[in-house]
């Protein structure tokens, strides 16, 4: 009995080792919507397909593309969002309508002076398959490249499929919400920065608050998730972007993300984008400073060559998620206010955007402490909870 009772022991310290990051962060089993082909594959058939994609839209290690064509799944058409096909696109930068080498299937991007589909674009499809993997932060454009992507097809009499994808930042909801006023392609919707809501959820929201810029309702059909729910963290099989490369980097995101409307890098042009902040004018204040280069998605990355003297925020996943366990992080964003020597050139115009409000940068004009922030955007955030309640697909944080 002893004996079975040492290897029972050692079976248990086996599988735990086997369900977790090297950094202590539980996996779990979950199936996305693209991996449960069953579910939609009839959808499918005798149809004509076009998909909207990137690196992201995988099931394993194959492209969702790959596997449908494989189907004998008619796809005529790809579009693309920011940082096109294979994501390796500098963000903002203009990317061309292009061909698929593999397949031959011509490649539309919806960025740039085409964020949504045109009646011309969606002529020759039935239905448009959205699967992209998102990162829960208002600021990230997939969202408003589905919204378009929605409105394009209610107005064109087009069905459209999400298969969705888990929140990897789907675990709290935090942040000032977007006023209308200040509507933009990096934030379009009165939501807080960070939503807490798949793409799934996300799109039903877009439908049920009537928040589509048309008249008209489109067919939409969501594919879930198995196995999600919004507790638990899931890692990302495939970077959603060029200066998201790690876990950390995605929890510290919606953070740091307002520092992109300042002159302080976040390590764009390094190998920690979104693990680290600093200026050159902010020497002497600390130890740690990085350089960043040009690389790719990074190609004129802010400060170039530049000693840029800061902040290292977390080198792994543990350690950003005790960052961010009490929600946003606006420590780092006061304390680079308080160092720059220049306020009144802190904040650019495209900050407001990022807020999606003028009151954050008026609040830490002001002297507010992060606390004293956040406490005054509470009231909104306890209102969109109750709206987001009414579209979860998956058992809730709370």
């Amino acid at each position: 009995m002893r004996r079975q009772a040492v290897q029972l022991f050692f079976i248990t310290i086996l599988l735990l080792l086997h369900t977790s990051t090297g950094y202590g962060v539980q996996k779990v089993d979950i199936e996305t919507g693209a991996e449960q082909l069953d579910r939609y594959i009839p959808m499918l058939k005798n149809k004509r397909v076009g998909l909207l994609i990137n690196q992201t839209s995988v099931i394993g290690d194959r492209s969702l593309l790959d596997v449908l064509l494989e189907k004998h799944i008619n796809v005529v058409k790809i579009f693309v969002p920011e940082h096109g096909f294979r994501g390796t696109a500098d963000a903002g930068a203009h990317i061309n309508n292009a061909v698929d080498k593999q397949s031959g299937l011509p490649i539309i991007s919806l960025y740039g002076n085409n964020k949504k589909p045109a009646a011309a674009q969606l002529k020759d499809i039935d239905i448009l398959v959205y699967d992209l993997q998102d990162v829960g932060a208002r600021f990230y454009t997939y969202i408003s490249t589905l919204q378009y992507a929605m409105e394009a097809c209610a107005d064109n009499g087009k069905k459209i499929m999400v298969l969705d994808r888990p929140d990897p930042n789907g675990f709290y909801v935090d942040g000032p919400i977007l006023d209308k006023i200040h509507s933009s392609f990096v934030g379009m919707q009165p939501v807080p920065v960070v939503y807490g809501m798949t793409a799934g959820e996300y799109a039903k929201m877009l439908v049920g608050e009537q928040w589509l810029a048309t008249a008209k309702k489109p067919e939409l059909t969501v594919i879930p998730c198995s196995n999600y729910d919004h507790t638990k963290k899931y890692e990302l099989p495939v970077a959603p972007s060029p200066n998201l490369k790690t876990m950390a980097a995605i929890y510290l995101y919606p953070s740091l993300c307002f520092f992109e409307g300042t002159p302080v890098s976040v390590g764009r042009g390094t190998d920690k984008p979104f693990q680290q902040w600093g200026h050159p004018d902010f020497k002497g204040k600390t130890n740690y400073f990085f350089i960043p280069k040009s690389k790719e998605g990074a190609s004129k990355p802010l400060l170039e060559g530049q000693d840029c003297w800061g902040k290292l925020l977390a080198v792994n996943e543990k350690e950003a998620l005790d960052k961010v366990k009490n929600g946003l992080n606006l420590e780092w964003l006061i304390q680079a206010y308080k160092w720059y020597p220049d306020k009144e050139k802190f904040f650019s115009g495209f900050f407001e955007k990022l807020a999606g409000t003028s009151q954050l940068r008026e609040q830490i004009d002001e002297g507010l402490t992060a606390e004293e922030i956040r406490a005054k955007w509470q009231n909104d955030i306890d209102a969109f909870k109750k709206i987001r309640k009414k579209y979860l697909l998956y058992p809730d944080f709370e």
